[in-house]
């Protein structure tokens, strides 16, 4: 019986998938979680080099919308775990690795943002869309967008 209402209750039917399954997709998704900043950080990087020939943390953090201790913090992180060099005055260069990463960064974002832009979705909205979802899409799901883009057309080439 419904406790409120006095009415029989009915077997709902469970939407939750089993609990081993439900442990693997959280579990990718928190790792997704940890390796978005990794990722932006680095594409950034790589993208001020290209721009204007350093890194600087000032821009990174204006450009981020963080601030300078934040960004500081991360690149100690980035250091230690061998995806930049920093050098005093200089700024802040990517390693192979670290040019590496962010080039699979760029490409799954472009993946993305081309899929969406072929499904019609607004060049400002793919843009933001994409930054998003380019963290936690699979490299299967990854594929089809790539599939899909190439079948029927990229609007950004």
């Amino acid at each position: 019986m419904n406790r409120r209402a006095g009415k029989p209750t009915t077997k709902k039917k469970t939407l939750l998938v089993n609990v081993e399954e439900h442990v693997e997709i959280f579990r990718q998704v928190r790792e997704a979680h940890r390796r978005e900043l990794i990722d932006d950080y680095v594409e950034l990087i790589s993208d001020l080099i290209q721009e204007s020939g350093e890194a600087r943390q000032v821009d990174m953090a204006a450009r981020l919308g963080v601030s300078q201790p934040t960004v500081a913090k991360m690149l100690k992180r980035l250091a230690s775990v061998g995806l930049i060099e920093m050098i005093p005055w200089r700024g802040v260069f990517l390693t192979p690795e670290g040019e590496k990463l962010a080039q699979e960064s760029r490409e799954r974002h472009q993946v993305v943002e081309n899929f969406l832009l072929v499904l019609g979705v607004s060049p400002e909205t793919a843009r933001r869309d994409a930054e998003g979802i380019e963290h936690h899409v699979s490299e299967e799901t990854l594929a089809k967008f790539r599939d899909f883009t190439l079948r029927y057309g990229s609007l950004t080439e």
